[in-house]
């Protein structure tokens, strides 16, 4: 399991609020808190372990720019800010900003875009 960065808030000497624009195919995502959910529509109960782990879908909140070819041709992203998506479990880094737990996540380790 990979370790949480703490990432220092640029705003707490009160200057100026925190930007964080991820580089290349990466994705901050934050994760959408699921905790309320005990409970399936049929009624089943899902135990708590079940929330502990790493969730598997977010939001993104902002994207790099892209991804660079070897020709350095710029390849866009796919997905874009505010778009909700499901990633790989086990690929994103985890950082922490102003108490806020974030992912950054490689285009490549998204799923899919939930429509």
């Amino acid at each position: 399991m990979q370790k949480k960065k703490e990432v220092l808030p640029a705003g707490r000497h009160g200057k100026k609020t925190l930007r964080i624009k991820p580089l290349g195919d990466k994705v901050l995502v934050k994760t959408e808190d699921k905790s309320d959910q005990s409970k399936t529509k049929s009624g089943i109960i899902i135990p708590e372990t079940i929330n502990k782990e790493r969730p598997e879908e977010g939001r993104v909140v902002a994207v790099g720019e892209g991804r660079r070819l070897d020709n350095g041709q710029l390849v866009p992203l796919k997905v874009k800010k505010g778009d909700r998506v499901i990633f790989s479990k086990y690929g994103p880094d985890e950082i922490k900003i102003e108490g806020e737990e974030y992912l950054i996540v490689s285009e490549s380790n998204i799923l899919a875009i939930i429509e």
